[in-house]
């Protein structure tokens, strides 16, 4: 077979995976559902209405008119990975390093206080089995302590006062997939490029500042959230938690001054980051061939999705996640109990915190939707708790926020008229069909520091089962 219209690494990357796709399945005209160059009419090898209906619909929602598009790239094709920075090429010397220091909480050298020493990590507000969230509404990091269930438990320490505390005013965005985001946070504030290419104006406030370094969305972001979660790499992490031999490994051409600093610590989080995708999910194995991978409800659900449900209007990235920002009017993490925060709390602003533009406030960037099963919150502002609330904001489309009026609404955010049978196929395909059940598989075994992780304080290792 010849696609002329394929680009030489595209061939590369999906040359084994579609001969294993071609032996698994014995459809040997999939590739021209998938690769084909031409605007022929949609053929299908699918025998049932289904499987045909639902590959009609996701082609006409793919911004290349083909399937493929909604195929996340494996982990493993490091070189393939997508919106990497020029300056930091994915190697596998840096992921193993990013992986340690995203768990490691023996990074946490710079806590408020010395009973937050060593107690907390990355980790600690991105959970691999809480969807790498918090398993709470709120990410605490230093300040508090305990665990609980997945993240659920987190009490405030001795001695620190609510100020003190590394909580975030917003709900931390998960990590997986964050390969498929060029800008970071729900604002977007974060990278040089993409959505904030020609915004160079407003790069001056005590977060955006690092985007004059010139790195994507990803790096930017970890080399202010090294200080600004108050991990360090020293020479007590270095010598005897091992790291220099770690960072030698995995920037071997960075001189001594860059190798252990910030920027090596973000650039080795960046690689690992990237590698967090959601292959597994039912969704991703059915696109690659095999018909069965999701019940007849999830594919009625993900019809729904791409068709009546319009969700495939805002979510139309690989990931169902998009770089475009809109406003929906849901609450603050402020009336949810949050704490360190409040009603003049400037990330309640969304897009217009960064830009400073009176039409970019409480405007949201739209998030990815994968795992969503093990989310304990949802929205900006952890103002819904299950999946089913959510649908039920999505089908009213009102506004649920007194600051922002249904005139203020994004005008793809429009009331549905959907059946509860119809809700219910589609919570079906967001809980299960877009479900990887093993991103367990992301976190290590052990560490360098060979601390408890996510956490480290006596509470959390006793709950997590370390001692």
């Amino acid at each position: 077979m010849r696609h002329k219209c394929r680009t030489k690494h595209i061939k590369e990357r999906n040359t084994s995976n579609l001969m294993n796709l071609l032996k698994t399945v014995g459809i040997f005209f999939i590739a021209n559902l998938l690769f084909s160059c031409t605007e022929d009419p949609i053929e299908t090898p699918f025998e049932d209405d289904l499987n045909k209906q639902l590959a009609i619909a996701i082609t006409s929602a793919s911004k290349i008119g083909r399937m493929h598009y909604f195929i996340l790239e494996s982990e493993y094709n490091l070189k393939y990975l997508p919106n990497q920075d020029p300056g930091n090429p994915i190697t596998p010397e840096k992921v193993e390093l990013g992986k340690m220091l995203f768990f490691d909480t023996g990074l946490a050298q710079d806590a408020k206080l010395e009973s937050g020493y060593e107690t907390y990590s990355c980790a600690t507000c991105h959970i691999p089995s809480a969807g790498f969230l918090p398993g709470r509404k709120q990410g605490i990091a230093d300040g508090a302590y305990g665990y609980g269930t997945l993240g659920s438990k987190r009490l405030i320490q001795d001695g620190y006062a609510e100020t003190d505390l590394d909580a975030q005013g917003v709900r931390p965005l998960t990590t997986l997939n964050v390969a498929y985001m060029t800008n970071t946070l729900w604002s977007g504030l974060f990278g040089a490029t993409g959505v904030n290419t020609g915004t160079e104006e407003v790069w001056n406030g005590p977060l955006s500042e690092v985007n004059h370094l010139g790195f994507v969305g990803l790096e930017s972001q970890n080399i202010e959230g090294v200080e600004l979660h108050r991990l360090a790499l020293n020479e007590h992490v270095l010598e005897n938690y091992g790291y220099r031999e770690l960072f030698d490994k995995a920037f071997p051409d960075l001189p001594e001054s860059e190798r252990y600093s910030k920027k090596a610590v973000s650039f080795a989080l960046g690689a690992y980051l990237r590698t967090l995708l959601t292959t597994r999910a039912p969704f991703q194995l059915w696109l690659k061939g095999d018909w069965e991978a999701m019940t007849d409800g999830q594919k009625k659900g993900a019809l729904i999705f791409f068709g009546k449900g319009r969700c495939s209007v805002c979510h139309n990235g690989p990931s169902f996640s998009s770089m475009n920002f809109h406003a929906l009017g849901t609450k603050d993490l402020y009336e949810a109990g949050g704490l360190n925060t409040g009603a003049d709390d400037p990330r309640n602003l969304g897009r217009g915190m960064f830009t400073g533009k009176e039409e970019d406030n409480f405007r949201f960037k739209v998030p990815q939707l994968y795992n969503l099963r093990d989310y304990v919150s949802y929205f900006h502002g952890s103002s819904k708790e299950s999946l089913e609330e959510v649908v039920e904001f999505k089908v009213k489309a009102q506004s649920e926020n007194s600051r922002v009026p249904n005139d203020r609404l994004s005008s793809s955010f429009e009331p549905l008229n959907l059946t509860q049978t119809e809700k219910n196929e589609l919570i079906d395909f967001l809980r299960n069909g877009l479900y990887d059940p093993d991103v367990e598989r992301y976190a290590p075994q052990s560490l360098p520091s060979g601390n408890c992780f996510p956490n480290n304080d006596k509470l959390s290792r006793k709950e997590i089962g370390c001692e």
